[in-house]
């Protein structure tokens, strides 16, 4: 998962669903200092590439270049923002890490 080449689908992207608007939940690592940055969109590539361009908050843009370790799919933006919120928590945290236990090693 993580870079956009040439403007392609990221690695892991599902298939558009035909009239179905999909939200996610992602988790990003910077490059610079290897801290990871949990947000949630309903375009992922467009707000990938946004975070890299230092387009959004002061943490993104200090913090860039991002890559790409983790995200979920969900049909409701409302079940995308309470997994963001989660995985923001001291637990969601640690969940996390046994996720992505071999990556983050």
């Amino acid at each position: 998962m993580g870079d956009v080449p040439n403007g392609n689908r990221l690695i892991g992207d599902p298939p558009k669903r035909r009239g179905q608007k999909m939200f996610y939940t992602y988790i990003l690592k910077s490059q610079k200092n290897g801290s990871l940055y949990i947000g949630s969109t309903d375009n992922l590539k467009r707000r990938f590439i946004e975070h890299n361009k230092g387009l959004g908050g002061v943490y993104t843009k200090n913090n860039r270049p991002f890559i790409l370790i983790y995200y979920e799919a969900y049909l409701s933006y409302k079940d995308a923002k309470l997994s963001e919120k989660f995985y923001k928590t001291g637990y969601g945290r640690e969940v996390l890490k046994g996720k992505l236990k071999n990556y983050l090693k």
